[in-house]
């Protein structure tokens, strides 16, 4: 059956690759975006996620079309990279609340309708940074830490109406904005990983794909790296 999917920040890069797998299995797919608006196909709804009457709504807008939302892939987010001594408050504010406090509000929202239903996936993208660390991204790293917890959190508090909480953990991904980094800085994030390459935007969209799918049915609270080993055992 088609189903009501809902990828924010799904215009571009791992968002988009997600929306377009969802879009390919015939679900009714909608992304959200800030500035670029999705390719032709894809329902889009401009949205500031770190905005609740905008979150409201980009949901109210995607149910009166589709109906309520079934799976939740909550994507957007934002880097404000510099050293610790060098970053202000706004800077680490702005990360947080783009990457974890964003989740929660459209998380909460989403909940609404999966709370009717007694069914829903919910998948948050982390990344192997939230788990490692990286010098000059404390906050994005805590950002990605914290939706871990999240996570984990929602799955013991919504398990018994059947709605699961994943957490996906990318490693480095070929994106437009790790293609800025400049080709002597790519290097030296594939020489750190074993399988010696960058992830496409498609495999992290597989795992996606597989944990709102049927098999994933009895899996809640992981944390699935997708990081060509670069995180191993973390």
């Amino acid at each position: 059956m088609s189903r009501v999917v809902l990828v924010t920040g799904g215009s571009r890069g791992i968002g988009l690759a997600c929306a377009r797998r969802f879009a390919a299995l015939g679900d009714r797919v909608a992304v959200t975006y800030n500035s670029s608006p999705p390719p032709d196909g894809l329902f889009g709804v401009r949205c500031d996620v770190t905005d609740a009457a905008q979150v409201d709504a980009a949901f109210k807008e995607i149910e009166e079309k589709f109906g309520p939302v079934e799976i939740l892939v909550s994507n957007a987010g934002i880097t404000k990279d510099t050293l610790l001594l060098r970053m202000t408050e706004a800077d680490f504010a702005a990360v947080v609340d783009a990457n974890l406090t964003a989740a929660f509000r459209v998380v909460k929202r989403a909940t609404q309708g999966m709370l009717r239903a007694r069914k829903g996936r919910i998948i948050l993208m982390s990344s192997v940074v939230g788990l490692l660390g990286s010098a000059g991204q404390a906050n994005y790293a805590a950002s990605k830490a914290g939706l871990v917890g999240f996570a984990r959190s929602l799955a013991r508090e919504l398990g018994s109406r059947s709605i699961t909480v994943n957490v996906v953990a990318p490693g480095p991904v070929e994106t437009d904005m790790t293609a800025a980094l400049g080709e002597d800085r790519l290097k030296e994030l594939t020489s750190q990983v074993p399988l010696a390459r960058m992830a496409t935007a498609d495999e992290i969209a597989g795992v996606v794909e597989f944990l709102a799918g049927p098999d994933a049915g009895y899996v809640t609270g992981a944390v699935i790296p997708v990081d060509g080993g670069l995180g191993m055992g973390h």
